[in-house]
């Protein structure tokens, strides 16, 4: 028996009932993504029925190219987040079963954006200055403040709208095992304030042509209780990591593991892991959606992303067992035709095959939590704490020791 949860991350599908309390009201991110492009080509996931899920939602707005069908393969609804925030780590974190009621810590625009006693504290113990220190696009604080770097050998130091403490570095200037370090560093002095990421934002090139590279690295806050990928360990089954899904989960111990910073990449770890794993749940975050195109406004990008992450799925479907689970679903929006460059609070979609069982309508449901319930339930765990689940108990499995 195996599961595999896909999150396609920031593909949002409408904005939340809350969304005005985030500054996000009108944002759609997988129907305004459609639009710009005139339509998009996801012959998979529209027979799995994600065009029937604007029919669910208060906005009702249809995905161009992606029409309902009358017969779905896949079970099909939206998730509404309970936690405060619209980040990464609360998005996943719910996703595995907790609840974050009070949110993670935000900082100003700035300049400055970070309390002066956590900068001092972090140049003492890591011997080098700080630039930056105010809001900012990664892209764009990398090419204003690069040449600095380079000459000074400071940090850019920076955050956005989420709860974030980036730490920017030329890979020339200060090695990568240095970079790591300063950001557990980071990590340690952070923890008091509730931050919910330090992200290592290496790069390199010359001034001008400055590149981010696929060495970053998060640093997310220490879980605050056991979630859905200990109760499965502890279980006896094994917990598959692919893409950032180990950094959003510090200290557990994923096996087998494919850390990696793209879509391909994971799409290719995945396909390799569903052949040679028996038993388990793998947990896949593809991220090309919201670091390339989402905060970068490029729906074009975006669309290109979506179409070729259909394809994948369908792939991984073609490969799965009668008994196997695939839920795909998203952590949080990323409207590339927003405004700004931040995340946004939106429903996510909520698609679930099972090649042994016919589609149903899932309807609209209060917590991403739902999906860890749904998990206990597949592998015959225990109840979580919250949560409904969405996937029939799986008798065979609930019969054994």
């Amino acid at each position: 028996m195996r599961a595999f949860l896909i999150v396609l991350d920031s593909v949002g599908v409408g904005e939340a009932p809350d969304a005005s309390t985030y500054g996000d009201s009108g944002a759609n991110t997988l129907a305004h993504t459609a639009t710009a492009v005139g339509g998009l080509h996801m012959p998979t996931l529209t027979t799995w029925g994600l065009g029937c899920i604007p029919s669910l939602l208060p906005s009702g707005i249809a995905f161009a190219g992606i029409p309902p069908v009358p017969h779905p393969i896949a079970s099909y609804g939206a998730m509404q987040e309970v936690s405060k925030g619209k980040d990464t780590t609360t998005g996943h974190w719910e996703m595995a079963g907790l609840e974050l009621k009070r949110g993670f810590a935000l900082f100003p625009p700035g300049p400055p954006s970070f309390p002066a006693e956590l900068i001092s504290e972090f140049t003492k113990r890591t011997g080098r200055p700080v630039i930056g220190n105010r809001a900012a696009s990664g892209t764009r604080i990398i090419e204003e403040l690069g040449p600095e770097q380079m000459k000074t050998g400071a940090w850019i130091v920076y955050t956005s709208a989420d709860s974030v403490f980036q730490i920017a570095a030329h890979e020339e200037i200060i090695p990568l095992p240095e970079l790591y370090h300063g950001c557990e560093i980071a990590r340690t002095l952070c923890d008091p304030l509730m931050v919910g990421r330090v992200i290592a934002r290496p790069f390199t090139g010359r001034p001008g042509t400055f590149t981010r590279t696929g060495n970053r690295r998060d640093f997310s806050f220490p879980l605050p209780e056991p979630c859905i990928l200990d109760a499965v360990s502890e279980a006896g089954f094994p917990v598959a990591a692919v893409g950032k899904i180990d950094d959003v989960f510090p200290g557990h111990n994923f096996a087998p593991k494919a850390h990696v910073e793209n879509n391909a990449d994971a799409e290719s770890a995945t396909l390799d892991i569903a052949t040679n794993l028996s038993k388990g749940l793998v947990f896949v975050n593809l991220i090309d959606f919201d670091m390339l195109y989402g905060h970068r406004r490029d729906p074009a990008g975006y669309a290109r992303a979506l179409e070729k992450a259909d394809a994948f799925i369908g792939n991984l479907a073609a490969v799965l067992h009668k008994s196997d689970l695939l839920i795909v679903t998203a952590d949080h929006g990323n409207d590339p035709t927003f405004k700004g460059t931040d995340h946004t609070r939106e429903w996510v979609p909520l698609l679930v095959y099972q090649p042994d069982r016919a589609g149903t309508g899932l309807g609209l449901r209060k917590g991403f939590f739902d999906i860890a319930q749904s998990l206990a339930c597949f592998f015959g765990l225990p109840s979580m704490p919250r949560g409904v689940s969405f996937v029939p108990a799986n008798e065979t499995l609930s019969t054994q020791g």
